[in-house]
């Protein structure tokens, strides 16, 4: 059921939604701001979940915009790619959608302190495979870097915290070194992810929509303006803040699922 639309909510979502688009084109991790505060307005988990999908999807497209000259992939290999990223949205979509609420609320605390460790030593993992393992190429590199990303994209469908750092750290371990580039081609993989799963989460009537509007202009916002403005800003403290939120709110919904009753 859909729950009462407060609109003295619309300001604190707007607000979440411009800083989780913001986030998303700059380091990363916009989930950390916009879920949660769906979540304390009063969203049920499973619905907030979709309904974030589909609003840090708007700002993701939007931000694809400053990136779209360094995409320089070979076509057969985007087609690839692209494709298992669908499928695997797909499947992580329809897993949520099966998921009992009080599940989904129980693996929620071990879905942020996944998405935090990885947005933690996501750079220190791409930057481990660029330096140690040599570029892989043909035709079997292609296949595992599919198998691979199919599994990032069921995980993407399904939850989706810290996807972004885990395809940069598989493009650079096949051979990818120009970190445009990697953006470019992360933000491709993560709209196909993310756009299949929206697609099925408002078929399947999982979206709230007026919370999703209000934050999909506010992830639209800040996913423009933070990707075209994103070398201005401090980097090192973005990824602080992100870094302490994600901590924060791994540890309160630990707290929060496992002192309810059983």
């Amino acid at each position: 059921m859909l729950p009462h639309f407060n609109p003295s909510n619309v300001f604190l979502l707007f607000v979440a939604a411009v800083l989780g688009g913001a986030l998303n084109a700059v380091a990363g991790g916009g989930s950390f701001i916009a879920f949660p505060t769906l979540l304390f307005t009063g969203v049920p988990p499973v619905p907030a979940n979709a309904t974030n999908t589909v609003a840090l999807w708007t700002g993701l497209a939007f931000s694809g915009g400053a990136f779209r000259h360094h995409l320089k992939v070979q076509r057969g290999i985007l087609i690839t790619l692209a494709t298992v990223s669908v499928i695997g949205g797909i499947c992580g979509a329809v897993l949520l959608l099966r998921t009992p609420a009080h599940t989904f609320l129980r693996i929620l605390p071990w879905l942020m302190l996944v998405a935090t460790t990885l947005f933690i030593f996501g750079p220190q993992l791409t930057r481990a495979n660029e330096a140690r393992i040599p570029p892989a190429r043909g035709t079997g590199a292609i296949v595992a870097a599919a198998f691979f990303q199919l599994l990032v994209g069921i995980y993407g469908g399904y939850f989706g915290g810290g996807m972004g750092f885990v395809i940069l750290a598989m493009l650079s371990a096949f051979g990818m070194a120009d970190i445009h580039e990697m953006n470019a081609l992360k933000i491709v993989l993560s709209s196909a992810t993310n756009g299949i799963a929206v697609l099925i989460f408002i078929l399947k009537h999982a979206v709230f929509w007026p919370q999703a509007l209000v934050m999909i202009c506010g992830a639209a916002l800040g996913g423009y303006f933070g990707a075209h403005y994103s070398l201005r800003l401090p980097k090192l403290w973005v990824r602080r803040f992100v870094i302490a939120v994600g901590v924060g709110m791994t540890a309160y919904f630990f707290v929060h699922a496992y002192s309810l009753a059983p």
